[in-house]
C-alpha cells in the first residue's frame, strides 16, 4: 500500500470543493469524492442537490458515509507528504531577518519563494507546489514574495486593490467603481502599471543622463584643477625665474655699487698718500733750511753772512697747499645704482607684461556694436567694429535698450561666465571711455560710471587727463598715451582690468568685483566739440599692429 501510495499525486487527495487534502472523504453516487463537511455544506446552501463535479442532479439527497478506503490513503499521504516537507525543509532556506517568511510553515519558518494576491499568503517552495500545478490555484496572480499583504486589501469592502482611480491617484477593489468612484476615471491597475512603468524608464534614463552629466562635469573639474595646477607650477616658475633674475640684478647692483665706492676711497687713500709724502719731502727741505737759517743767524763773520744770505734767496720757492684738499664725491653714487636697478625692474615688468597679454589674448572675443543701444548721434560702421560721431540727430526709435543722454553704445555679446578679452584702438581721440557695464544700467538719463551704478571703465579727458571712474575717480599717469587699449574680464574671479597694448603696460585693474548679471562690452566718445573728435573707436583683431 504504501508503494501504491509513492505513485499517487496531491491531485488524487484534494477535494475539489475545498482544494485541500480530503478531510473525512465521503463518495456520492455519481462516483465523486468530497469531504464530507465540504459536500454537506454545498448542497445545504444549493437550491438542488447536483455533483458540483459532473453536475450530476440526484432527486434525493444522498445519505453520505466515510470511504475508509480513501481515507486510509490519505492518511498514508498525509504521512509521506510530511516527511517529504522535512526533507525538503532541511535543503531550503530558513528565513532570515528581512526576509518573508511562508505562511503555511509551522514551527521553523522557511523563506518564502511568492506570493500570491489572491490567498493573501506567503509560500515556500513546498507549500508553492499546489498553485504551480492544481488548475484551479494556477489562474491565481504570484509576484516576489512581500510582507503585508493585508494592504492589498480594500479597507472598506476587504476585496483585493486590482483596479487604479486616476481621479484620485489610489489603489482600488473592484466593488469602488461602483459605490465609492461611480464617476471616476477607473482603470485596470496592470494598465497604469504599464504607464507608470514608462514614466519610471523615461525618469530613470532623464536622472541617468543627469547622473552622467554630473560625472562628466566632474572629470571636467578634475581635469580644471589638473590644468590650473600645471598653470600654477608654471606660473610659479616663471616667477622664481623672474624673482631670481630680479635678486641676483640687485644684488649685482649692490656690488656694483659697494665696489665703486672702494674704489673711490682706493684713490682717495692713494691721492692722501702722495700728498703726504710729498708734504714730507717739503717739511723735510724746510727742515734742513731752517737749520741753515738758525746757523747762519748765529755767525759774527759780516762778510760770510752777507755772502751767505744771498745763496739762500736763489732757493726754489715752496708749494702753495692752500687749495689743496683730499674729499672723495659719493654723492649720486646710490642714486644711480638705483636708478639703474629700477631701469632693469622695468625691462623685466615689460617682459612680464608682454608675456601676460599674451596668455590673455588666449581669452580674445569677436565683438560687433549693437545698433539698438547706440545714442542718435553715433555712426556705425557696417561690420559693428567702428562707431564714429555724426553731425546729425538720427531719427530712430526710442527703444529701452538706447541711450538717450549720454553718447554711449553696448557691444551686442553678452558675458556671464569666464573670461574675456578684447582691444579698441583710441588713436587719435582726446575723449573717450571704455569698459564693461552690466545689463541693468539706467540709459535714459545722464550716467555716473562707477562701479556701484554698473560700469568699470577708464577714460580721457581733455586730451591728457586719464581717470579711473572707481567711485571716488582715480588720477592715472601713464608715461605714454595708449593708442590701443586691452580689457580684460575675469567674470568669477570678479577682475577687470586695462592695458596699453603697445607699451605692455598695466594702466589700471578693478578687483573684489561682485558680478550678477550679464555683462556688455561698453564704449563711449562723449559730446563731438566742434569735430574735435571725429576719429573712430575701432575693435581691433587681437594681436594686430
Amino acid at each position: 500500500m504504501a508503494a501504491a501510495s509513492n505513485l499517487l499525486s496531491e491531485d488524487q487527495f484534494l477535494c475539489s470543493i475545498c482544494l485541500d487534502v480530503f478531510t473525512d472523504p465521503v463518495s456520492i453516487p455519481c462516483g465523486h469524492n468530497f469531504c464530507k463537511n465540504c459536500i454537506t455544506e454545498h448542497w445545504n446552501t444549493s437550491d438542488r442537490c447536483q455533483c458540483p463535479m459532473c453536475k450530476k442532479v440526484f432527486n434525493t439527497r444522498p445519505e453520505l458515509h466515510v470511504n475508509t478506503f480513501i481515507s486510509e490513503m490519505v492518511v498514508q499521504f498525509r504521512q509521506s507528504a510530511q516527511q517529504k516537507t522535512s526533507s525538503s525543509s532541511s535543503e531550503q532556506q530558513v528565513s532570515k531577518p528581512g526576509e518573508v517568511p511562508c505562511d503555511v510553515c509551522t514551527g521553523t519558518k522557511l523563506k518564502a519563494l511568492k506570493s500570491c494576491l489572491v490567498c493573501l499568503a506567503s509560500y515556500c517552495e513546498t507549500h508553492l507546489e499546489p498553485h504551480l500545478t492544481m488548475s484551479g490555484l494556477k489562474r491565481h496572480q504570484l509576484i516576489e514574495p512581500v510582507e503585508n499583504l493585508e494592504d492589498r486589501m480594500c479597507t472598506k469592502h476587504d476585496k483585493p486593490l486590482e483596479l487604479f482611480c486616476k481621479t484620485d491617484q489610489t489603489c482600488v477593489c473592484m466593488l469602488c467603481p461602483v459605490l465609492d468612484h461611480k464617476t471616476h476615471d477607473v482603470v485596470p491597475l496592470k494598465e497604469e502599471y504599464e504607464g507608470k512603468k514608462a514614466e519610471l524608464g523615461k525618469t530613470e534614463a532623464e536622472i541617468q543622463q543627469m547622473i552622467q552629466k554630473r560625472r562628466l562635469k566632474i572629470q571636467e573639474i578634475k581635469h580644471s584643477v589638473d590644468l590650473s595646477e600645471e598653470d600654477a607650477d608654471k606660473e610659479i616658475a616663471e616667477g622664481v625665474q623672474v624673482f631670481t633674475a630680479l635678486k641676483e640684478s640687485v644684488e649685482r647692483g649692490q656690488a656694483n655699487l659697494i665696489n665703486t665706492i672702494k674704489e673711490k676711497q682706493k684713490t682717495t687713500e692713494k691721492q692722501a698718500e702722495a700728498f703726504i709724502k710729498e708734504l714730507e719731502q717739503e717739511i723735510s727741505e724746510l727742515t734742513k733750511r731752517k737749520a741753515e737759517v738758525e746757523q747762519l743767524s748765529r755767525s759774527e763773520d759780516h762778510l760770510h753772512l752777507l755772502q751767505s744770505v744771498q745763496s739762500l734767496k736763489a732757493a726754489p720757492p715752496t708749494k702753495d697747499w692752500t687749495e689743496v684738499s683730499v674729499r672723495p664725491s659719493y654723492e649720486g653714487t646710490v642714486v644711480r645704482a638705483v636708478a639703474q636697478l629700477e631701469k632693469t625692474l622695468s625691462k623685466e615688468m615689460k617682459k612680464l607684461l608682454e608675456a601676460e597679454l599674451k596668455r590673455l589674448q588666449q581669452y580674445a572675443v569677436d565683438l560687433t556694436l549693437d545698433p539698438d543701444t547706440a545714442h542718435l548721434y553715433l555712426i556705425l560702421s557696417d561690420n559693428g567694429k567702428q562707431v564714429n560721431h555724426g553731425d546729425v540727430r538720427k531719427n530712430l526709435p526710442d527703444n529701452p535698450e538706447r541711450f538717450s543722454d549720454c553718447v554711449s553704445v553696448l557691444g551686442k555679446q553678452s558675458f556671464s561666465s569666464g573670461r574675456l578679452y578684447f582691444e579698441v584702438q583710441v588713436k587719435g581721440k582726446t575723449n573717450w571711455t571704455l569698459g564693461v557695464a552690466r545689463e541693468s544700467i539706467n540709459r535714459k538719463r545722464v550716467i555716473t560710471l562707477r562701479p556701484e551704478d554698473g560700469y568699470w571703465t577708464i577714460c580721457l579727458r581733455n586730451g591728457n587727463e586719464y581717470k579711473a571712474p572707481a567711485g571716488p575717480s582715480v588720477l592715472l599717469s601713464l608715461k605714454s598715451q595708449p593708442q590701443k587699449v586691452g580689457v580684460f574680464v575675469d567674470y568669477e574671479e570678479g577682475l577687470v582690468s586695462f592695458y596699453d597694448v603697445d607699451a605692455a603696460a598695466l594702466i589700471y585693474s578693478f578687483t573684489g568685483c561682485c558680478f550678477t548679471e550679464k555683462l556688455f562690452p561698453y564704449f563711449s566718445l562723449g559730446f563731438n566739440d566742434g569735430g574735435k573728435i571725429s576719429a573712430p573707436l575701432i575693435i581691433s583683431p587681437v594681436g594686430a599692429n
